[in-house]
């Protein structure tokens, strides 16, 4: 509901006459004493840090997030270099430090070459016709290589309970369709030094006409990203939900090897799928048919390549990381191979990890103090929910239902995923790449069909993140994640509740956000909404929309406030619910000041302490580009504007930078 608000000259005379003078906040080391936490919050708190720090030559981004999971990468580094030297008994470390130990071996990669890959090159020069493509599309989805059908077994959106088949769109070498289609100097200049990538990377395969390759295939690529659906709309839940029984694979999308491509990827003869973007599949099949074979294998090959490179000899390494790292991400040196040995063996052992990372640096006390966290947010979003004066009773009877019926994940998995079967080696790199590949794909393949296992997570325990799954009404919070400076045990309740309570009450409110919303608390996708109800909230959607889509982040590069839509909803709900949930956590009492600053600032200072961080201009415009998450400056300030508490703990003004009329400040849930 708007409020009615006196004229600014009037508003700002009452503020002066009745608000009590308030001291300056005390700010954590790396703020900047000459920005006011009026103007520019998330540089008030950080800029200090801003100024001073470099970003590391062999980094896109640092801060916060850059910083933690560097450490949780330094923790596995130390439990798989012991398990390498001391193996003992547990199937898990011999693995683990096998898988590492070959990560880490670049001479064994040199002295091997293109060998491990003789398979899937003998595969693509095999190829006669489409039915031979669509099986060798099937072979690269199990081993994770990027091509236009992309598949996978999740619950089904209709029936939550069961596993289906997902197929989407893919097959780019770069991050996006906008980065083929979209005009520019700077984008010209993207799309040139790819060509000259992709002639490398045939080049260094012995190919006899590398560029002409590398035109084949990067013209099959940009024919792709014509066809694909934009970003925006992928993220409808509604229209990417298309169940497509297999009787009508052949009739409505002609020209492709459907029944060919099910079989190689494993799919049960019975299983149907659920195709995201049908418009895209019935221009790819066309594709499929009319693009000469040649043309085909040019594009595959680059795909292969382009892929493995990081774990190929040093040729394709260093091409690898010239495109990908120094003109994609703007990196001036190369990371140390034992973090790509790490992140490698964590994509493939993560749970065999996180089992030994956990009863090293995850104390107990932790998990039950987020459980108090967890509880008070849910108690402030009930309440929250109560008071809404635009949605009407039914519609709120149905969400409280959903908040009620939420799961909640802190930590770990309380049952751990083996890996029997798996055939590691401590001397062959991209054959246990290749293996752990087809492992994983296929012990979810042999899902497809049956009950969905709700213990299962999607994050390992030592993942640096947390995430809500629609599908399982659950939100679920990693062990690396519940540290300084998301979760200080030694910090107090104030500034915790602004730092990890809302990442809290982020997650809570991605079941609430403009896509979440849609599903039920049983994770059914279904329209539990008004049309007066969703009209009023698509209203304020709309708005926030529009305030994201003005910020400016690089000189003609605009935050698209639709793709960051759900991101932007978490955000600020989840601050207003996490400052009330503070609340509840007081049973009553008073909040105290600690050093001159309220239990209000710290909360907010809390808040934006936690997205510290800054980027190179590369990474940055692929985030604007294709990130449904808005820059940090804009998680802090465009949130923070909105929320009328944040106003009342800094004594905010008319004139002051982040002030907006109590009218124009978004309010959701």
């Amino acid at each position: 509901m708007t409020r009615k608000t006196p004229p600014l000259l009037a508003l700002a005379l009452i503020a002066a006459l009745a608000a009590p003078a308030l001291a300056a906040p005390q700010l954590p080391t790396g703020s900047d004493p000459k920005v006011r936490v009026q103007d520019d919050l998330f540089r008030a708190v950080n800029g200090g840090w801003l100024n001073a720090a470099k970003i590391p030559g062999d980094k896109k981004a640092y801060g916060t997030f850059m910083i933690l999971r560097e450490q949780s990468n330094e923790h596995v580094k130390a439990l798989l270099e012991e398990a390498a030297k001391k193996p003992g008994a547990s199937k898990e470390a011999k693995l683990i430090g096998a898988y590492y130990t070959a990560m880490s071996n670049e001479k064994g990669l040199d002295a091997v070459g293109l060998m491990p890959l003789q398979d899937e090159l003998a595969a693509i020069d095999a190829i006669k016709g489409v039915d031979d493509l669509a099986a060798v599309m099937a072979r690269f989805n199990q081993l994770g290589v990027p091509v236009p059908v992309e598949s996978g077994v999740w619950p089904d959106a209709k029936k939550p309970d069961t596993n289906t088949v997902y197929w989407g769109q893919g097959g780019l070498g770069l991050p996006d369709r906008d980065y083929y289609l979209k005009a520019g100097k700077q984008e010209e200049t993207t799309r040139k030094a790819y060509k000259a990538y992709l002639a490398q990377l045939a080049r260094l395969a012995w190919d006899p006409n590398p560029e002409a390759t590398a035109a084949a295939a990067y013209n099959t690529e940009l024919a792709i990203a014509k066809a694909e659906w934009s970003k925006v709309e992928r993220r409808d839940a509604v229209k990417t939900y298309n169940p497509a029984p297999r009787a009508t694979w052949d009739a409505k999308y002609p020209g492709f090897g459907w029944a060919r491509f099910a079989d190689g990827i494993g799919m049960p003869a019975k299983q149907d799928a659920v195709m995201a973007e049908p418009s895209y599949f019935a221009a790819f099949a066309k594709m499929a048919k009319a693009t000469p074979l040649a043309t085909w294998k040019a594009y595959l090959k680059l795909r292969l390549l382009d892929e493995f490179a990081p774990n190929l000899s040093k040729g394709f390494r260093d091409a690898h990381h010239g495109f990908k790292g120094e003109k994609l991400q703007g990196l001036s040196a190369r990371p140390p191979r034992w973090r790509s040995a790490v992140e490698a063996t964590n994509d493939a052992l993560g749970e065999a990890i996180g089992a030994a990372y956990v009863q090293k640096h995850f104390p107990a006390a932790n998990k039950a103090r987020m459980k108090t966290l967890v509880d008070n947010l849910l108690v402030a979003y009930k309440d929250g929910l109560n008071k809404l004066t635009w949605m009407s009773p039914a519609t709120r009877k149905a969400a409280l239902e959903k908040l009620a019926k939420l799961r909640v994940k802190i930590g770990y998995p309380d049952t751990w995923r083996g890996y029997d079967g798996l055939l590691v080696k401590n001397n062959d790199a991209v054959g246990n790449l290749k293996r752990a590949a087809m492992f994983a794909y296929k012990r979810d393949m042999a899902d497809a069909g049956k009950p969905v296992d709700k213990s299962r997570w999607d994050m390992t325990p030592q993942t640096v993140n947390a995430y809500y799954n629609p599908l399982g009404n659950e939100i679920v919070f990693p062990a690396a994640i519940l540290q300084p400076p998301f979760f200080d045990a030694n910090a107090d309740d104030a500034y915790n509740y602004g730092a990890i309570g809302a990442v809290i009450g982020h997650e809570i409110s991605h079941g609430f956000d403009d896509q979440g919303r849609r599903y039920d608390g049983t994770g059914t996708l279904r329209d539990w909404w008004t049309p007066a109800d969703e009209k009023a909230f698509n209203a304020r959607t709309e708005r926030l929309a529009k305030q994201y889509s003005s910020y400016e982040p690089l000189p003609g590069l605009h935050v698209d406030g639709k793709l960051t839509m759900g991101e932007n909803i978490a955000d600020l709900t989840g601050v207003a619910m996490a400052l009330n949930a503070y609340k509840v956590s007081l049973g009553g009492k008073a909040a105290k000041a600690i050093n001159g600053t309220t239990a209000e600032q710290r909360f907010f200072i809390g808040y934006a302490r936690v997205w510290r961080s800054k980027s190179r201009p590369e990474w940055l415009r692929q985030r604007v580009t294709a990130d449904p998450h808005s820059p940090e400056m804009y998680r802090t300030n465009g949130v923070v504007t909105n929320v009328d508490a944040f106003y009342d703990a800094f004594g905010l003004k008319p004139g002051d930078k982040l002030y907006k009329k109590p009218e124009d400040r978004v309010k959701i849930w």
